[in-house]
């Protein structure tokens, strides 16, 4: 969330239902019923015990099965993994909120609310194979970075995508690989040879063998990859490049798995990494979010001080080369809080999407989200172009201004006066050279409006409403463009849509606008699943587009393909359910959020499980085969 998203890119919305997971807040009394229903063990379980106090005594406040959507309940907590919570309150949004508890109490919350015990499952020596590159230059079915090239287009042509229109009928599973004990899998899988590079849940990195499913090797980084992986190879040696959640960056080398290099690129205390890195002239570009937007719903933190920014590494070393800071003012106290205690800003503005590369200008581009506290900033949900030498703002586009907001609102004591509707910009910009030669930027918003911008100063060209917007709604991870539409993914999610407009209503699904008028070409709305409990049938992942065909996953775990030209369902193929893996590993999918599928030469790669704000999750990498492939 890249992706981006609030972007999880992003996206700012993903942040909401985590984002109070070990508030420190005052001792309540536990209702009677949930006592009688508590997963304690037999009597003496002193871990089981003290992992229900610590619950009810700093985290039920906001956990109740009734708190809506400003955290999971019990009940949704109790689906997830030991090891996912632990995760979350070790090294990931929740580290903060966790900070004074230790790590014995930290573990018997994670196995009391999941009714688990904790364990790192192993995938088994067997399972692996050998792991060789050939020794020659680029492949043509080589991909990486979140839009698969410098510019973020989401394409791939017929000759690398090996899958058309008459034959993606044929499209069979061919493997199944499982991420051990995971619940969300978002980072996007790089192609290199015949390898599939792939982060996970719990900073795990491994080479997959794209043909078979099998893992040739694995390297464990230190906090969540929720990036894609960027492969730069250079004659008979590879490197792969990622970030982590604690923005450590790694080069790691692809014929060892071996780390080259680690550095960390954090801006403030609390900045984290939800997008994917980009590589240009030497340069590692590493975009900055922050975990303020979750921090703030604790009322005895001080809210707040933290940016969003850019960082600039040096391919070889990891050394800084530059940072910007999205808000260069520094935060100071500005007014009072209702317990009287003072607010700080500006702040906020995270970069939740991955860079953008303008080779010709010299630019990077990227997308903002909103303010955290007041006062508001002119650099707030917009995009910007910043000098890929210098680091220096060139000029900056913001869409919606006055949008403070942090997951405190609407009831908690951080909450800015006259809150936001959170309409961050969570997905990469795209830069993209129309029919007339002509070079264009495009942005879609979580407002559901879709911009064009030029790129010589940031100049409007046109812009398209395709959804009502809000937290959960309009765009969150993407889009995709072949040179002649662009393909955007409008989720609309009616748990958190902005409700200032009562004229515009919900309109989930895909859409294709005409790259030269803005004008909306066709749109195939969200397939709904109302035989399906719990079902959510929203498109909020990024889609691809392949010659003939849009591929799009959805929330309900449906991945489809439809076609360019008309919208038409082609393909669908129902992710969420269980599977047998070829790692051994128990599996199941779920929905699909975060990046968009891998296409390579007659497969195509599906992530499928995304465990937050009650979508379903799972745990697996799908491949998919062509018949015509599968018997050459």
């Amino acid at each position: 969330m890249n992706p981006a998203r609030s972007s999880f890119p992003m996206m700012l919305a993903t942040t909401v239902f985590l984002a109070a997971l070990f508030l420190q807040a005052k001792k309540i009394t536990t209702p009677a019923i949930l006592l009688q229903n508590n997963r304690d063990g037999q009597p003496g379980d002193t871990v089981s015990a003290l992992g229900r106090k610590i619950f009810y005594t700093t985290c039920y406040t906001c956990h109740k099965d009734t708190a809506g959507y400003l955290a999971p309940g019990i009940s949704v907590l109790s689906l997830m993994t030991p090891r996912a919570v632990l995760a979350a309150l070790n090294n990931g949004k929740m580290r903060q909120q966790a900070a004074s508890l230790s790590e014995i109490e930290r573990k018997a919350v994670a196995e009391w609310v999941t009714g688990g015990k904790l364990k790192s499952t192993v995938i088994p020596e067997n399972a692996y194979t050998a792991f060789s590159l050939p020794k020659h230059g680029r492949s043509i079915f080589d991909y990486s970075g979140w839009g698969g090239n410098i510019t973020g287009t989401g394409h791939r042509n017929s000759q690398q995508a090996g899958i058309t229109s008459s034959n993606i009928s044929s499209l069979k599973l061919k493997w199944v690989f499982a991420f051990p004990d995971a619940t969300i899998v978002r980072s996007k899988p790089a192609v290199v040879d015949n390898w599939l590079i792939v982060g996970s849940q719990f900073g795990d990195l491994y080479a997959i063998n794209r043909k078979t499913g099998k893992p040739g090797w694995h390297f464990a980084a230190n906090a969540a990859i929720r990036g894609a992986i960027v492969i730069q190879k250079h004659a008979d040696s590879a490197i792969a490049y990622f970030a982590d959640f604690s923005t450590n960056v790694y080069a790691i080398n692809l014929n060892t798995g071996k780390q080259i290099w680690n550095k960390r690129a954090g801006i403030d205390p609390q900045s984290g990494v939800t997008g994917s890195v980009a590589i240009y002239a030497g340069k590692v570009f590493v975009p900055i979010t922050s975990t303020e937007v979750g921090v703030a719903v604790d009322g005895q933190y001080n809210c707040c001080f933290s940016s969003g920014g850019l960082v600039a590494l040096d391919e070889k070393t990891g050394n800084e080369i530059w940072r910007y800071r999205v808000i260069a003012e520094a935060a100071g106290e500005r007014g009072k809080k209702k317990n009287g205690k003072p607010f700080f800003g500006p702040s906020g503005a995270p970069v939740w999407c991955s860079p953008t590369i303008d080779a010709k200008r010299g630019l990077v581009y990227i997308g903002t989200g909103e303010n955290y506290s007041r006062p508001t900033t002119n650099s707030s949900d917009a995009i910007q172009a910043i000098d890929l030498n210098t680091g220096k703002l060139i000029w900056s586009f913001q869409a919606t201004s006055g949008d403070a907001y942090n997951v405190a609102c609407p009831v908690f004591i951080n909450c800015p006066d006259k809150s936001g509707p959170d309409l961050d910009f969570g997905m990469a910009p795209i830069l993209i050279k129309r029919q007339d030669g002509n070079e264009i930027l495009l942005a879609g918003q979580k407002s559901g409006v879709v911009y064009a911008l030029s790129p010589n100063g940031g100049k409007l060209i046109w812009q398209t409403r395709v959804g009502k917007g809000g937290m959960l709604g309009g765009i969150h991870w993407g889009m995709a463009t072949d040179g002649r539409f662009v393909y955007a993914a409008n989720a609309d999610n009616i748990a958190g849509l902005d409700k200032r407009d009562s004229s515009v209503m919900a309109s989930p699904g895909i859409y294709a606008l005409d790259l030269f008028t803005g004008k909306i070409i066709w749109k195939t709305p969200s397939p709904e699943c109302p035989d399906k409990k719990g079902c959510l049938s929203f498109n909020s992942a990024a889609p691809a587009v392949i010659p003939g065909i849009v591929f799009a996953g959805s929330l309900d775990g449906h991945m489809r393909g439809y076609s360019s030209m008309d919208g038409k369902i082609l393909w669908d193929y129902n992710t969420a359910r269980d599977y047998d893996t070829i790692n051994g590993i128990k599996a199941k999918g779920g929905s699909i959020d975060g990046p968009a599928p891998v296409i390579a030469d007659g497969m195509l790669y599906v992530n499928s499980g995304y465990g937050m704000f009650g979508e379903m999750g799972g745990n697996v990498l799908l491949g998919f085969e062509v018949e015509e492939k599968s018997k050459k």
